[in-house]
């Protein structure tokens, strides 16, 4: 039963990164090349389909993390998991902090009613997002090596 909590939190984790790894990545610059109004259209749209369910898969993420680390507690690799757990905290932290209030604004821009510095505020954003991939590619290391060591 452990092991497919823990190899159901590396997967639900892991695909997660791989999504914002994605955002960070490939898709931002993508949008940030194309012509005229699409790129910042294109990241409107992107901040509305993905603010709909990121919340779910970070807290998700950070509840599955949990709940391993409370039923493997007398394992070895325990405390990756519990630091894994700290750093999908973290996370939602930097999300709601820092990434939401920028996004919430930024999902309701057209080219008629964005703000002046519209760049700006997605070059903010971009920053914050770098740091929080890293932050969560650092958690899914940790899971990946608890597993290991069980």
């Amino acid at each position: 039963m452990l092991n497919a909590l823990a190899v159901s939190t590396i997967v639900v984790v892991g695909v997660m990164v791989g999504v914002e790894f994605s955002v960070a990545f490939v898709m931002n610059p993508i949008f940030n090349g194309l012509p005229e109004d699409s790129g910042q259209l294109g990241r409107a749209h992107g901040g509305r389909m993905l603010g709909a369910v990121m919340p779910f898969w970070y807290i998700g993420s950070l509840v599955l993390s949990a709940a391993w680390a409370i039923a493997g507690w007398d394992r070895p690799g325990a405390a990756l998991v519990v630091v894994a757990a700290a750093l999908l905290i973290v996370s939602v932290l930097m999300s709601i902090l820092l990434l939401v209030p920028i996004n919430n604004r930024g999902k309701k821009w057209t080219p008629e009613n964005r703000p002046e510095d519209w760049k700006e505020q997605m070059n903010r954003w971009d920053r914050f997002h770098y740091l929080r991939v890293a932050v969560i590619i650092a958690a899914f290391a940790l899971l990946a090596a608890a597993l290991v060591g069980n």
